[in-house]
């Protein structure tokens, strides 16, 4: 029975929940939450309520909803932040970036603690120190405990491994103290941990007052390399305390969230606050509605970011209110585990901390522009160029093509798609090859344009007669000129396919030179040379490269899917759910058909049948040469 979203609307209910909204193919395209599913979804749907032209466009595209009633409002945030991970609706405002940060790790619950980088934080007995945001500062530091307090870097559990193995080169280059050998007590060797602990909580002082000290006596001694080499580390440590500057606050942990939109675009700098001090400092980029609210944008990346994040900190500064405060500080507190704050500063250092945030941000978001204004102005010029070669009056969007075989084996097409200059990945579309067997490249071609504007032409018509628009289709959109990986014979097989479709859409060959490198653009029977040096030449070569690359790429999964095949998957009754369980009860196939079928039987998820037909089939009279005798 079809959705009727009248009717529908009228059962929902005036509880807290989440909504589903859904298009023709049954995507999901928006989630949303409200504290009265009835107030909300009505809204949509509504021919007075004005949300922007973005999400008018997405309200033109619901074919059905689907809710879910919960408990409280907390609950529906909580599970739309999930929801929203799980499915990346193309209409809710998303992060661009999904990042994970360095930490360090330090493994108190070893008898002899390490000093390890890791990316996730699990709730074992190690300390943990970050987030940083960079990977290379996070080893420098963990070399330079290293160097300071000589701790081992193996993975021996010890005491167990005393005197095992002999000592490494660590040892031997005096960098580790060697606890391998035993000889050092755990509580001397906890001395050294605690002091590369209160390095990393930021008591730099003591560490500079004992190389210095050791550098000094070194000195005396006339071993001047030694006291070169207490000097180095003295400088390292000092450009480590310089990174991790004090920002004058007490010693809770703090992120600084700010936000600065243009148009289309915003990004959110985050200033990381631990112990006092400014560890480090990452931006993040969003993709918006002209009409979006800064305070709304501001929620949407704190339910994003700190869904993802495994550390929430006590407090969270931001630039302005948000809507829902309350209910984000309760979200908050649960994955803390603890209280967590959202506080909106009105004076002192953490205003002004707020406000470098936005500035920051402000400043990324004007160098982003100005990068994407130059890139953009190099593709334009790149089309243009192409446009003119080919005398066409303009070129927006593009189709490559190209074919993957090894002799026929597992023929392959590939759709590549450029619009305005730049590869448009969500076009892109793979196709196996049905009808063609043997290396017949023009044969291949032939299948894959055909399969690709046939669907588009029939999508188009289905389309219209439900009066919707040709831009929901995955098909429906043409290009406005194809390019051919190839010369004569490939443009000419694309000519007849179009003319048999009854579509005007211009053809153009890629030609590459005798090392396979391109050469120039064949159009109209007639081969047209392209300067080597222009923008548009290297448009057509990263065009031709990328549909090259994405044939190869699906040819390669499917020869690798082909080849992972097992003999039992040609025995009746054994899927591979059993197939894994013979697999682990038994360790190969000589040990397989000394079982008897009973034992055969007896393996998880094994019936008396699938069985014997395995004891069959292990069992059947071979000849000379491996095969089965019929």
């Amino acid at each position: 029975m079809a959705f009727n979203i009248e009717e529908e609307l009228k059962k929902l209910p005036g509880k807290p929940g989440v909504y589903l909204m859904h298009d023709e193919k049954d995507e999901i395209i928006y989630v949303g939450k409200a504290i009265s599913l009835k107030n909300r979804v009505r809204q949509y749907f509504q021919p007075s309520h004005d949300e922007g032209i973005k999400k008018a466009q997405m309200v033109r595209q619901i074919a059905s909803f689907e809710y879910i009633v919960t408990d409280s409002e907390l609950e529906a945030l909580v599970l739309e932040c999930n929801l929203i991970k799980e499915y990346r609706p193309k209409y809710n405002t998303m992060l661009r970036d999904d990042k994970t940060y360095p930490y360090i790790k330090v493994t108190l619950g070893e008898p002899y603690p390490r000093v390890l980088f890791s990316r996730t934080l699990r709730k074992d007995k190690s300390r943990y120190f970050g987030p940083y945001t960079s990977a290379g500062a996070v080893k420098d530091t963990i070399e330079l405990i290293q160097k300071i307090f000589h701790l081992r870097t193996c993975s021996q559990h010890f005491p167990e491994a005393f005197g095992k193995t002999r000592p490494c080169l660590n040892y031997h280059m005096k960098q580790c103290q060697g606890v391998c050998t035993g000889k050092i007590s755990q509580e001397e060797y906890q001395k050294n941990v605690e002091g590369a602990l209160d390095f990393l909580n930021g008591n730099y002082r003591p560490v500079i007052d004992m190389l210095q000290e050791k550098m000094e006596q070194a000195a005396k001694e006339l071993e001047f390399e030694k006291a070169a080499g207490y000097r180095d580390l003295i400088g390292s440590v000092k450009a480590c305390a310089q990174r991790q500057k004090m920002t004058h606050m007490d010693g809770e942990d703090k992120d600084i969230v700010a936000l600065a939109q243009s148009g289309e675009d915003a990004v959110v700098q985050v200033f990381f606050v631990r112990n006092g001090k400014l560890i480090g400092r990452e931006h993040f980029f969003m993709n918006v509605k002209v009409e979006d609210q800064t305070s709304e944008l501001l929620e949407r990346f704190l339910q994003q970011f700190y869904s993802g994040t495994p550390v929430i900190p006590r407090e969270i500064f931001l630039q302005e209110d948000i809507e829902n405060p309350e209910v984000l500080e309760q979200w908050l507190s649960s994955r803390r585990g603890a209280r967590a704050y959202l506080r909106i500063p009105r004076k002192g250092m953490k205003e002004k901390l707020v406000e470098l945030a936005k500035k920051n941000a402000r400043m990324v978001l004007d160098q982003d522009r100005e990068r994407i204004k130059k890139e953009e102005g190099r593709t334009i010029g790149a089309l243009k160029e192409i446009a003119d070669l080919l005398h066409m009056d303009r070129i927006e969007r593009m189709e490559a093509y190209d074919i993957s075989n090894i002799n026929g084996f597992q023929t392959v097409g590939s759709m590549v798609v450029f619009e305005k200059g730049k590869p448009l990945r969500s076009d892109y579309r793979k196709f196996k090859l049905r009808t063609v067997s043997g290396p017949d490249d023009y044969g291949s071609m032939r299948e894959v344009l055909t399969r690709r504007f046939g669907h588009g032409i029939r999508e188009r018509e289905e389309l219209r007669r439900k009066d919707l628009g040709d831009d929901v289709g995955s098909f429906t959109r043409f290009p406005d000129v194809i390019m051919m990986d190839g010369g004569k014979g490939q443009v000419n097989i694309a000519l007849e396919v179009l003319e048999e479709l009854h579509l005007d859409i211009p053809v153009c060959g890629m030609v590459k030179d005798d090392h396979h490198r391109t050469r120039g653009l064949y159009f109209h029977n007639e081969e047209i040379p392209i300067d080597k040096t222009s923008e548009g030449f290297h448009l057509i070569t990263r065009m031709q490269d990328e549909a090259h690359r994405f044939a190869i790429e699906y040819h390669r999964s499917l020869r690798g899917k082909s080849q992972v095949h097992s003999f039992l998957d040609d025995i009746s009754g054994i899927g591979p759910a059993r197939r894994k369980a013979l697999m682990k009860a038994y360790r190969g196939i000589d040990e397989m058909r000394a079982a008897s079928v009973e034992e055969l039987a007896a393996v998880d998820g094994m019936t008396k049948s699938a069985a014997d037909n395995l004891y069959q089939y292990l069992h059947r009279e071979l000849t000379s040469d491996g095969n089965p005798v019929k």
